[in-house]
């Protein structure tokens, strides 16, 4: 590998295990331990890792999202069990949204045989999986198109939502928590989130539990302008627990 495919490697190997030993890593990659640690030095100076003794961890502070093919490949499992259970919230006749992501996607699949439902999302490929579908009604948001997530961004897709009455939106996100909300590291994607707030009825954050405790620059609104989060059970027990104190509907999903 040459060094942008190594670091690119560690990056989307401590985005799945949170946390990666020096030891393990050399040996994934076939190189040198002292290799590794300058990969690390590189990926610390652009806030993407931080260093422990002996190996690196994810930054609780997002940088940079990982490509939509990368994320499609971490915690599936989570992904479809949360996919299954946000589709049982649907009920026939509903306008719902599924916002751009993997997890949502998953929604998708689920809801793909069902019938008299008006989907509405600004991803491709919760279009494309929908296509033959002519049971399904359609709609995509148009808008910027963000490349990395197969997406549509920015105020043109705002603008689209908000012209809609939504009677459910399930949300995606890289990063929540309780201190900081649902953020992102990416400035375009506020305003259509935001959106999905004024003119839903239902707001339901989906998410699996890997992406708890991180959190991005841009903040788009406090956990309690949500009303469901869907997750799954290996959420930590202290952060249901505080969730709950704050009155918030958590949904844990069993694996």
């Amino acid at each position: 590998m040459i060094p942008s495919e190594r670091r690119d490697y560690i990056y989307r190997y401590v985005h799945e295990y949170q946390l990666a030993s020096i030891s393990a890593l050399s040996e994934l990659m076939s190189v040198s331990h002292m290799t590794v640690r300058r990969d690390i030095r590189v990926l610390e100076e652009q806030g993407k890792v931080i260093s422990v003794s002996g190996g690196v961890r994810l930054s609780e502070a997002l940088r940079q999202e990982l490509a939509y093919c990368e994320k499609a490949q971490l915690h599936h499992r989570h992904k479809r069990e949360i996919g299954k259970y946000a589709a049982g919230l649907v009920e026939d006749g509903q306008v719902v949204y599924l916002d751009a992501g993997t997890t949502t996607f998953e929604i998708a699949r689920s809801l793909a045989e069902r019938f008299n439902l008006t989907v509405v999302t600004n991803d491709f490929s919760i279009i494309q999986h929908l296509m033959n579908r002519p049971q399904l009604s359609l709609f995509h948001t148009g808008g910027q198109v963000d490349q990395r997530n197969y997406s549509c961004v920015g105020n043109s897709a705002a603008m689209l939502l908000r012209s809609l009455n939504i009677d459910v939106a399930f949300i995606s996100t890289s990063s929540w928590d309780l201190e900081h909300g649902l953020s992102t590291p990416h400035e375009e994607k506020v305003l259509v989130k935001q959106a999905l707030l004024e003119v839903a009825r239902r707001r339901v954050l989906v998410s699996d539990s890997s992406k708890y405790g991180k959190y991005g620059m841009f903040r788009v609104c406090p956990l309690e302008a949500l009303s469901d989060i869907i997750c799954d059970a290996a959420l930590p027990p202290e952060a249901q627990q505080l969730l709950r104190e704050r009155g918030l509907q958590l949904h844990n999903v069993q694996l």
